[in-house]
């Protein structure tokens, strides 16, 4: 599974996009310097999120949403088309028009 698909699977079980997630996030106080547990925690308890999407949520919240080039256009299971990640919500992703 893609870094992406990640992301739109965390929105398809919550109903919330990455960014408002992020949002949220920032708001509860956790923020680049945050470590994974806190984050996790949350996420597991009002969302249901178990530790994979909730990781790649807490790289967004953490780290922002670019990823490592290793697998972009790998062809692989893991590829993403770009080493940006979309946030805005997977209807809306222009690379899918």
């Amino acid at each position: 599974m893609s870094f992406q698909a990640y992301l739109d699977a965390v929105e398809t079980k919550t109903g919330l996009t990455p960014r408002q997630l992020i949002t949220l996030a920032n708001e509860r106080g956790f923020g680049p310097e945050t470590k994974a547990t806190p984050i996790l925690a949350w996420l597991a308890e009002d969302y249901g999120l178990g530790r994979g999407h909730g990781m790649a949520i807490v790289h967004v919240i953490t780290k922002g949403p670019r990823i490592s080039s290793k697998h972009v256009g790998s062809g692989g299971t893991h590829a993403d088309a770009s080493d940006t990640l979309w946030l805005d919500g997977a209807a809306t992703d222009p690379s899918r028009a």
